[in-house]
Parts: C-alpha cells; sequence; structure tokens
C-alpha cells in the first residue's frame, strides 16, 4: 500500500469501511437466529496467508490466531512470494504442531499438507480440503515401519497440474522430516496403477495427458509415497484387482490425475525446482525425476520417428484432432483442425481477461454473427486448453473472405 498514490489509499480505506459495515449488519441480521447460523460464516482475508488460514480452520478450527499467518508473512520475505519452500516449511511446522496441538500426529500431518496446498494453490480453490481427502498410515510388507498413503479425489483438478504434483513432493517431505519410511509398491500394484490411469482415459475421460505404460511404471516404482484415492467412477478396472492394499476395484479419478496430469505431465517443472533448492531441504532422494524426463524425450522421440516416416507430404505442422474429438453433442463446432478457412484465432491477455480467459477482437465476435460473446466458453487446437473470452480491441483484427470474394480486414 505504502506506493499506492493518496487517492487510491483513501479508495481501498473507503472500501474496507463499507465491506466491514456490511459485515457487521449481517452478522446483525444472523443474530436474530432465522438462518443455521448466527453470525456470518465467511472469513475476511487481506492478503495470500490469512486465505490459508481462513482455509484451513474449515478442516482444523483451532489453526485461527495460532501464529499462521505471521510465520508464512515471515517465511514469504526470506524465501520470496509463492515459493514452494514457504508451502514445505508451513506444512512441516503444521505437522510438528507448532501453531497448535492436534488428537494425534497423523491429524497433524494430514492438517500441514493440506496448509501447504493451501498456499501452492493460493488459498483460492477448494482442493486442499477436497481434493486431497486424507493422508493414511500403512505398514510396508517388510514390516519396516509405516508409508504414507496420500487420498486424492477429482476436486484436485482446481488445483492444477502443477500444484497438485508438487503436493505429492511437499506431503513427502513431510514423511521424511517425521521420520516415516518409503513406499514400496508390489509388482501388481504398479501395474494395477498404469492399467487404471489407461481405463479412465479410454473409458471414462480423456487426460490432458496420458502417460505410457512404461512412464508410469517408473513412477510408481521410485516414487516414496503411494498415490491412491476413493472410488470415483462407475466403472471397474479392468485388471489387478482384489490387492491387499487398494481398497477398491473401482476407477480412482484423483490418482489418476495426480500421476497423469500431475507428476508425469509436469516432471520438467517440478525439476527445474527441485534441482536449485532440492537438496538443502533433503529431497535429493527425488533426482529420478531427471531419469523420468530423459525416458519421456526417448519415448516420444520414438514416437516422432514413427509419425514421420507415416509422413509423406511435407506438412511440418499437423492437425491436432483432441480438441474435438471429445466434443459434446449440440455443441458449435467454429472450424476442423488445420481447416483451410476456418477459425483462426488472433488472441491476447489484456486487463480485462483476468489470470486464464483469451481476449479476441469484438469484430471477431460480430462477423461470427454476434454468436461469441463475453464469457462463452471455447476449446481451441493449439495450445488445446479450454478458455473463456473477452474482447479486446488492440490486437489484431479478423481477415475474412465476403461473398462477392473480396478479402479485407475488419478494423472497426
Amino acid at each position: 500500500m505504502g506506493e499506492a498514490s493518496v487517492e487510491m489509499q483513501s479508495y481501498f480505506e473507503d472500501l474496507n469501511k463499507r465491506v466491514l459495515y456490511e459485515y457487521d449488519l449481517a452478522n446483525k441480521a444472523k443474530s436474530k437466529g432465522y438462518d443455521p447460523e448466527d453470525h456470518v460464516d465467511i472469513p475476511l482475508a487481506k492478503n495470500m496467508a490469512e486465505r490459508v488460514e481462513g482455509l484451513i480452520r474449515v478442516a482444523a478450527p483451532q489453526i485461527v490466531g495460532s501464529g499462521m499467518v505471521e510465520r508464512i508473512t515471515e517465511l514469504e520475505n526470506e524465501y520470496g512470494k509463492l515459493d514452494w519452500r514457504v508451502a514445505f516449511t508451513i506444512a512441516l511446522e503444521t505437522s510438528q504442531q507448532k501453531f497448535c496441538r492436534f488428537k494425534d500426529e497423523r491429524e497433524a500431518m494430514e492438517v500441514g499438507i493440506r496448509a501447504g496446498i493451501a498456499y501452492l494453490t493460493i488459498g483460492a480453490v477448494a482442493s486442499p480440503l477436497e481434493g486431497f481427502t486424507q493422508l493414511k498410515l500403512v505398514n510396508r510388507k517388510d514390516g519396516k515401519g509405516k508409508y504414507f498413503a496420500l487420498y486424492f479425489s477429482g476436486p484436485i483438478r482446481s488445483a492444477g497440474g502443477t500444484a497438485s504434483a508438487a503436493s505429492v513432493i511437499l506431503a513427502d517431505y513431510v514423511r521424511k522430516k517425521m521420520g516415516y519410511a518409503e513406499y514400496d509398491p508390489t509388482v501388481e500394484e504398479i501395474k494395477r496403477q498404469s492399467t487404471e490411469i489407461l481405463d479412465y482415459h479410454e473409458r471414462v475421460t480423456n487426460l490432458q495427458y496420458l502417460p505410457t505404460e512404461e512412464e508410469v511404471e517408473f513412477l510408481i516404482q521410485k516414487l516414496p509415497v503411494q498415490i491412491t484415492g476413493e472410488p470415483s467412477e462407475k466403472v471397474e478396472v479392468s485388471n489387478y484387482k482384489d490387492l491387499e492394499r487398494i481398497e477398491t476395484n473401482i476407477i480412482r479419478n484423483g490418482m489418476c490425475l495426480v500421476v497423469g496430469e500431475g507428476i508425469a505431465q509436469k516432471a520438467p517443472k517440478l525439476w527445474k525446482q527441485l534441482n536449485k533448492w532440492g537438496k538443502d531441504f533433503d529431497l535429493g532422494h527425488w533426482k529420478f525425476l531427471e531419469s523420468f524426463i530423459d525416458l519421456q524425450k526417448k519415448i516420444k522421440a520414438k514416437q516422432q520417428g514413427r509419425e514421420e516416416k507415416k509422413e509423406e507430404s511435407g506438412l511440418r505442422i499437423k492437425p491436432d484432432y483432441t480438441f474435438i474429438k471429445d466434443l459434446v453433442a449440440g455443441r458449435p463446432v467454429v472450424t476442423h483442425p488445420l481447416r483451410t478457412g476456418g477459425l483462426r484465432l488472433r488472441y491476447g491477455r489484456a486487463r480485462n481477461t483476468g489470470l486464464s480467459s483469451t481476449a479476441i477482437h469484438p469484430s471477431t465476435m460480430y462477423v461470427l454473427d454476434e454468436f461469441l460473446g463475453i464469457g462463452s466458453q471455447l476449446k481451441t487446437e493449439r495450445p488445446g486448453k479450454g478458455t473463456a473470452l473477452s474482447s479486446c480491441d488492440t490486437i489484431e483484427c479478423p481477415t475474412v473472405k465476403l461473398k462477392n470474394g473480396s478479402v479485407v480486414r475488419l478494423e472497426s
């Protein structure tokens, strides 16, 4: 706030006053007893640290006012804002019951992992509470201690691939520092994960990234924690059923998302971080990510080689059918993959698009019979992610061919 102008500061102070007034009014109304609760349930959060605390209080009310907010601010000053090391440290200190007491160590570690995930996801989504559902301590086959079984479910999607993958490393950091053993997967458990991920992709819904059997088996063998989850689909896994340490034969979407769209897809990003500071945090055993990335490159090179042999024409960019393959009946198609004369989107980021929506020129909206409006959802061929639309008139305007055969740029 120090850098803001006097006008801007008074604007924020005015906003704050008004919000507090509205809260006060709402609390008075609630206190009359007509609602199930006699107070406003949504806490006010001024910054990221307060958002994390506000989110975690749902799972552990005793965390409020425990000093976590101040500690997050302190760590941000040390490592920088949004640094993963802040999340890792907060997760460990919560597990060590430095802020408040818990029923037992398992609960403390579970809440610690939730707090870390809340920081990784900037305290803005439900994944720390609903995407990561529980931590179980399970006996190793050789009886040498207990390992971490991490349960994930569908809402982990909202964390995004990188944060969901980072949450596994974070949980492993807590495991190692708290003195628990590594996961010892059996051959059947390894095969079960790769079979289930393929079943999920083919029989339930497409994963953004489908790792090969070789990739999944390499990962599961090396991961120091077990990634599992509650049954989520109506479909049973096609093979490797009735395993002692996997309670269900039904497909678990949380596990598939964390392994496929998380660790396998985001391995280069994870290694980029761990390569810098992993050893300082006693995470040297994650060096297997480097070998995994090499394996991935070899597999991709083989696939590419096969495709290039098949490809006889001189086209370097090939059509990508992913965006159209899973189309729901009734949805309009604005172009087919790399089709001449189809809609090619010149899009950009502007202040009005927020973090991840796409701005297109207003003329593009108009020329498509005003069908695309602000907020329309769209899936593009490249980069292939879903997006929502906003408008921006300073990016390149559309070039169209009119019925009379002339080609014009629609600048106004």
